[in-house]
């Protein structure tokens, strides 16, 4: 089964929500969105998606996954990484993330809740670094948070 990858557009901003919301249902209990479903569309219609910054994964022409990365100075950060749960373990999240490693900064960076243990092992097995924990006081859920880290390219000693 294909997966293709191509830049999100409007059209996509419901079925990205769908994962997003599922997502978080499924996997993130522990965390439980600070805000509504309504709210949460809304975003990804008027900001997510017309950032232009998500890729989304297709599988027979549905919307499987997604991501959303920015660039901050020497960094990129994943900002956004689903995969639909009932897609997970399918190469769809690799897939995304090959997409991510080939046209970002060689450092990339990204958070994710400590109770996240399957997404963890995932970013782990593909070259992230754990390199901050924090009580999670800085995040909206107030969730114990962990930074990750990829260099891809070489650190110059100064």
């Amino acid at each position: 089964m294909n997966t293709i990858l191509r830049p999100a557009i409007s059209a996509d901003a419901s079925p990205v929500a769908d994962i997003l919301i599922e997502t978080r249902s499924v996997f993130m209990s522990y965390a439980p969105s600070v805000h509504s479903e309504t709210e949460l569309r809304n975003w990804v219609r008027e900001h997510l998606i017309p950032a232009g910054a998500v890729t989304v994964a297709e599988r027979e022409r549905k919307v499987v996954g997604l991501v959303a990365v920015s660039h901050n100075g020497e960094h990129s950060w994943i900002d956004q990484m689903y995969v639909a749960p009932s897609r997970v373990s399918q190469g769809i999240g690799s897939a995304l993330l090959a997409h991510v490693l080939r046209t970002a900064s060689p450092t990339i960076r990204l958070h994710m809740f400590q109770a996240n243990v399957g997404a963890r092992r995932f970013y782990e097995r593909h070259g992230f670094q754990a390199v901050q924990f924090t009580d999670g006081q800085t995040n909206e859920e107030r969730c114990p948070d962990v930074l990750y880290e990829r260099c891809t390219a070489p650190r110059v000693a100064g």
